[in-house]
């Protein structure tokens, strides 16, 4: 005899049942394997173990020490710090004096090889790569960049309201080796100059070329505005970094413009030799007098060429309508 009473199954049932009956899919996890297996250590480069060492990672095998050394020396000092990171025997290869040696010589060449080699023993105990570290120096592989804004005062509408624009435009500041460097003003951005930063570049660029010195952490820069009358900017900063060795910061200490004879520029190759011993309201042009200039000061901020396109000084100033460099 059928029953018509039914009875009902709980949901919380019903799915007890289905998980059951469910198949799961165990994923590999392949580090599993490496429980209890000691894992022997790369040797360093150069080792004086007289133990067969295999090396199990492939480029060590195909590519010799001799070769990958060779790779090292044309990497710039950045890299060569990235790639200390990849395993221990980069590390140790990194660590190569020669390596650091050849960075610092190029870095501080016009102190003269004889000059860098007391530096690092006296002040740094011979090491080489210790002197890179904490030795004040320039960075080539980017731009110092000063972002200034100042309120410009606009035409009044209807007599009702007042306006103002906020005005932001950059200095630009490249470094070399050989003691010159490139300056730019303008209220273009980073993106956009980066690209004429260069000994080619034209006139209509208006990238200006100069002289500096850097002394300790101090740097002497002196540069000349051609046209009809000759401007001498003469600039003195003061180089610091946010961590040990950075080097990414530098504060204007001092920036004037006086006026300067054309006929002193003349087979000058260095502009730094014409205004040694020159006082700092000592102009040699009586239409262009000496003026220090007390706008303008913010600090320069560095930024890689690898940055220029992704830094935040290319906001707009609505986007950033202040920056503090640190």
């Amino acid at each position: 005899m059928a029953s018509d009473v039914s009875i009902g199954v709980p949901s919380e049932l019903q799915l007890l049942s289905h998980k059951r009956s469910m198949q799961y899919i165990i994923p590999d996890r392949p580090w599993l394997k490496l429980y209890g297996i000691r894992v022997q250590a790369i040797a360093p480069f150069g080792s004086v173990s007289s133990q067969p060492f295999y090396d199990p990672a492939l480029i060590h095998r195909i590519l010799p020490d001799e070769l990958l050394f060779e790779v090292f020396m044309r990497m710039n000092p950045y890299t060569l710090g990235r790639a200390s990171c990849v395993c221990r025997k980069w590390k140790y290869m990194v660590r190569n004096p020669s390596l650091w040696r050849a960075a610092c010589l190029k870095t501080w060449q016009n102190s003269g090889t004889e000059m860098n080699y007391n530096t690092a023993q006296t002040i740094f105990d011979g090491s080489w790569r210790k002197m890179w570290v904490y030795r004040p120096r320039l960075r080539m592989d980017g731009l110092y960049v000063s972002r200034n804004t100042y309120i410009h005062t606009g035409v009044p509408e209807f007599k009702f309201t007042k306006t103002v624009h906020v005005v932001c435009y950059y200095r630009y500041i490249r470094f070399y080796p050989s003691g010159k460097f490139l300056y730019k003003i303008s209220s273009q951005r980073v993106k956009e100059v980066v690209k004429c930063m260069h000994f080619r570049a034209a006139k209509a660029d208006c990238v200006f070329k100069g002289d500096y010195l850097l002394t300790d952490d101090e740097i002497e820069a002196a540069l000349v505005y051609p046209g009809m009358r000759y401007t001498l900017l003469r600039m003195r900063l003061r180089l610091r970094g946010t961590v040990v060795g950075a080097n990414n910061r530098m504060d204007l200490l001092k920036i004037l413009t006086t006026g300067v004879d054309k006929n002193e520029l003349k087979n000058r190759d260095n502009i730094l030799s014409l205004v040694e011993g020159w006082e700092e309201d000592e102009s040699h042009d009586p239409d262009v007098p000496a003026v220090s200039h007390n706008r303008g000061m913010t600090p320069f901020v560095f930024v890689p060429f690898e940055e220029a396109e992704t830094s935040v000084l290319n906001l707009p100033v609505e986007k950033m309508d202040y920056f503090v460099p640190g």
